[in-house]
């Protein structure tokens, strides 16, 4: 069966450990699906993103992290850095994916669905165009993105409309 245009279960990326994971795996979760960085003022997020997982995994939520070392070079490590650093610093336990670039001729094609599904506040002047790290997508059971989150928005702050989108 063809995946509709309009769902992220089209795509697949690689995990950090080089095994590729198609989204439709997630399917009838709802999802966050956020670009991270290890050296950056955001950072501290992912404790944040770890305790909404943590609170909501159980009832069908996922949260996906993708490194970018697009902003300010925040994220140059191996992947076995990222990983060892956001395990031994956040505890973090979801999916973190392999570096990928979330802007530009070589952003990863889910990135390009993205924007182009929410393209954020001022979308219409800068393409859809991700301003930092830590941006937030926040995609529904039907795998259609819903919401955007600016990089400033802190992961808490999201939970009611993870809420909203569990108990639909």
């Amino acid at each position: 069966m063809d995946e509709p245009a309009q769902s992220v279960f089209r795509f697949s990326a690689d995990l950090l450990d080089g095994r590729t994971v198609r989204l439709e795996e997630f399917r009838g979760r709802v999802l966050l699906i956020v670009n991270t960085a290890s050296r950056c003022g955001f950072t501290p997020q992912y404790a944040g993103l770890e305790a909404l997982y943590r609170e909501y995994c159980g009832r069908g939520l996922a949260v996906l992290g993708f490194p970018s070392n697009q902003f300010g070079r925040q994220e140059p490590g191996t992947a076995a850095e990222i990983g060892a650093f956001c395990e031994a610093n956040y505890g973090v336990s979801f999916p973190i994916f392999a570096k990928i670039e979330v802007n530009g001729k070589g952003a990863h094609p889910l990135y390009r669905f993205l924007k182009k599904q929410q393209p954020g506040r001022f979308g219409f002047l800068t393409g859809g165009r991700i301003s930092w790290n830590f941006a937030k997508f926040l995609v529904g059971r039907d795998g259609r993105v819903v919401a955007r989150f600016s990089p400033g928005t802190r992961p808490e702050a999201i939970g009611p409309a993870i809420e909203r989108l569990l108990a639909s």
